[in-house]
């Protein structure tokens, strides 16, 4: 066979195992397992070189299976540090089912010893908000609202998240939001959409850091906290810990979180938050803010109650902060630092119903679910 034939079966045989190979690699990209991708992609040029060998006659024991050999040896090497990272437990609000919280079907909701004083029969306000503060209006809607199912996602009273609730709530799909306070970005494109955010403060609660469990360190000042999140501060090491890098995870712009940390350091920049590769079915590969993954020198953030009750991850501590614990205690009496309000927020909704829910939110009844979720009540 002159060189020409054999190249052009080379091609076809190549064409033929990479159209076969593409169900596995799309199981691999989209099924949660790209840190094998290298080695199943060794693996594929391997065998291909061992045809392309065969064909041209390669003769060499040492070549013929020596070269195949080295490549997906390279290959599983390359995977080694990817399976490592993706082994490592994730801390995500993916980790949350919102069915567990949701009005009269959920099992986590809390409710009032007698029914309510006030009640909703129509014109329901559409209610939207953060994760964390879902199981706490998710109650306040099972104590005022008609008995029906309510989906977490598409009803009445759901949850898409802080920044996606901002967004619905500026652009008229949600009457009111509970959250916290809106970020930079938020505020701006209310403005621009001739709306103003009215804020009411409805409870409070504790903006944590957090660290994985074997971490000697216990706590931090705030300065410290504000080196590590400006790259100031590298090494566990400088903190009373283990000579360790210091990995700081952020959350993903618009976030309550994000915009929390935000808050905390103010004048100060913020170093560029860790980001990995995602799969999406509609982009291909995009690159996101990396989800806290729990390595020995890991640090992220979040908030006492969503940590504590809704993930109830026993593989991360919360820090001490200035020497205080963030607990209901320290957030009602003002000593933990980073103690947060909690709001009810309207962008001008004409549904008439929305300010006398508030008011009943504010009052002792709502208040009793404030407390009784887990959060500290406005105010006391």
């Amino acid at each position: 066979m002159k060189v020409a034939g054999k190249v052009l079966s080379l091609v076809g045989i190549t064409v033929f195992i990479l159209i076969f190979s593409i169900t596995p690699i799309l199981y691999i990209v989209f099924g949660g397992l790209i840190h094998w991708a290298p080695a199943f992609l060794g693996l594929l040029i391997g065998f291909i070189t061992i045809i392309g060998m065969a064909i041209f006659n390669v003769r060499s024991r040492k070549v013929f299976y020596g070269v195949p050999a080295g490549i997906l040896l390279a290959g599983i090497v390359a995977s080694v540090p990817l399976w490592y990272m993706q082994s490592k437990p994730v801390v995500s609000a993916q980790e949350v089912d919102l069915f567990d919280y949701a009005p009269f079907s959920g099992t986590k909701t809390v409710s009032l010893d007698q029914p309510a004083s006030f009640k909703i029969t129509e014109d329901l306000p559409v209610i939207d908000g953060a994760t964390a503060l879902y199981p706490v209006y998710a109650s306040f809607a099972e104590a005022v609202y008609p008995e029906r199912e309510y989906d977490p996602y598409e009803s009445e009273v759901m949850s898409n998240r802080t920044g996606e609730a901002y967004r619905r709530l500026i652009a008229g799909e949600a009457d009111l939001i509970f959250a916290l306070g809106p970020s930079e970005a938020q505020r701006r494109r209310a403005e621009e959409a001739g709306k103003e955010l009215v804020l009411t403060p409805v409870g409070k609660e504790a903006f944590v850091f957090f660290v994985n469990e074997d971490n000697p360190v216990d706590g931090l000042t705030q300065d410290q906290l504000r080196g590590i999140y400006s790259g100031e501060l590298t090494n566990w090491k400088e903190a009373g810990g283990k000579r360790t890098k210091i990995r700081a995870y952020q959350r993903p712009p618009d976030s309550g979180s994000q915009t929390a940390l935000e808050d905390f350091m103010g004048d100060t920049p913020i170093m560029a938050a860790p980001t990995e590769n995602t799969a999406d079915l509609m982009s291909g590969m995009i690159e996101d803010v990396a989800d806290y993954r729990n390595f020995g020198g890991a640090i992220g953030y979040t908030f006492r109650y969503y940590s504590e009750s809704m993930i109830g991850n026993n593989e991360i501590k919360l820090l001490a902060v200035d020497g205080v614990r963030p607990a209901v205690d320290t957030i009602r009496s003002g000593d933990y630092p980073l103690t947060r309000e909690l709001y009810a927020i309207t962008a001008g909704t004409a549904n008439p119903n929305v300010e006398p829910f508030i008011d009943w939110v504010l009052s002792e009844e709502g208040q009793e679910i404030v407390e009784k979720t887990g959060y500290v009540g406005i105010g006391k």
